[in-house]
């Protein structure tokens, strides 16, 4: 697989990046994408208000992302890793012999090692191509990888989603399996999910495959405990947001004016997160020269969660230039791991 030379930047110096084995790649030109700033402002003035989910995931917001991980009720990253536990080589032998491994969103890779210990297994070497926005986590998460695997050889890509794809070759001589794992695709409203992996499909060859991790259509009380914890460890995680425009932006928000809610929207499929003003109050964002007056019972929209059916999830490929060519359930039959290919 190759990488475009001209959206990359060299390599670091030899010690910032002491192994021949990793190399890091950062686009030149970046995919522009509005700004904490830029979203607060629109956010707070637009109704219904709203806060968009990918600011979720500063150093506090992701530590609290690893609580809720844990949590009993968050069953999403326990039967995706099940399904890699008993299915990472009947994936391994389901794409071309030779494939290199990318990864949208790779964070600390703990559960693409099943997938890249049953690559390796069956074809001895890999080139693993993982994309995140964090360069210390891709730093950290390859060299642990690095010292694990003598055969494994890394190109690390730090960017947003689009930015990374844009750097990597269309035309790749070795084909390639990409993966985009805990069922991210379910922040996108269903039209925006077609749009996002259309463009992944434009940067695919004939012999490249798509595993993307989808979680499924369920009951209301599963998914809305699953979302809404007793602990409440997703309160905590999406008043975050609140705690983040007070720091950066010289917010005023009293986190104890707002509960959080998550609802299940059974018709459109998505959990439905919201922070709900529990009085009529109003905030300050001084960095804004911003003042937002909320009533009781108005809502700041965090996220949305989408659940699919497996019709849907076929039709999802069709949308975006692809067909579902093989897919693995958990033993409860509550998520997916999808093979797309390109039509």
């Amino acid at each position: 697989m190759r990488l475009d030379p001209e959206s990359a930047i060299p390599p670091r110096e030899p010690e910032s990046l002491p192994t021949s084995r990793l190399r890091l790649i950062e686009p030149l030109t970046h995919v522009e994408m509005p700004s904490f700033e830029d979203e607060v402002r629109a956010g707070l003035k637009d109704r219904p208000r709203s806060l968009p989910c990918r600011f979720f995931y500063d150093e506090v917001g992701s530590k609290i992302f690893e609580e809720i991980c844990d949590l009993d009720e968050y069953y999403l990253t326990r039967v995706e890793r099940s399904i890699l536990v008993s299915r990472a080589m009947d994936i391994a032998r389901a794409v071309p012999f030779g494939s290199s491994l990318v990864e949208l969103g790779s964070g600390s890779a703990e559960k693409t090692r099943l997938l890249i210990d049953a690559l390796l297994a069956r074809q001895g070497a890999l080139r693993f191509v993982p994309i995140d926005i964090s360069r210390s986590a891709l730093v950290e998460s390859s060299q642990a990888l690095l010292l694990d695997h003598p055969t494994l050889d890394i190109v690390a890509i730090c960017a947003e989603y689009d930015s990374g794809l844009a750097a990597l070759d269309g035309a790749a001589h070795t084909p390639r399996l990409i993966l985009w794992l805990g069922s991210s695709v379910g922040n996108l409203h269903k039209p925006q999910a077609a749009d996002f992996l259309s463009r992944v499909r434009d940067k695919m060859g004939a012999k490249d495959r798509l595993l993307i991790g989808i979680d499924l259509r369920k009951e209301r009380t599963v998914l809305e405990r699953a979302y809404d914890d007793a602990q409440g460890v997703t309160a905590r995680f999406n008043k975050n947001l609140l705690t983040r425009v007070n720091r950066e932006l010289g917010g005023n928000f009293d986190l104890s004016g707002f509960r959080f809610r998550a609802h299940y929207d059974e018709v459109s499929g998505a959990v439905e997160s919201s922070l709900v003003s529990l009085r009529d109050q109003e905030v300050d964002v001084a960095a804004l020269s911003l003042q937002a007056a909320f009533s009781e019972g108005e809502t700041i929209h965090t996220e949305n969660s989408y659940k699919y059916s497996l019709d849907e999830i076929d039709t999802l490929a069709e949308r975006s230039g692809m067909q579902s060519e093989t897919r693995w359930l958990d033993d409860g039959e509550r998520y997916s791991l999808n093979l797309f290919c390109p039509c």
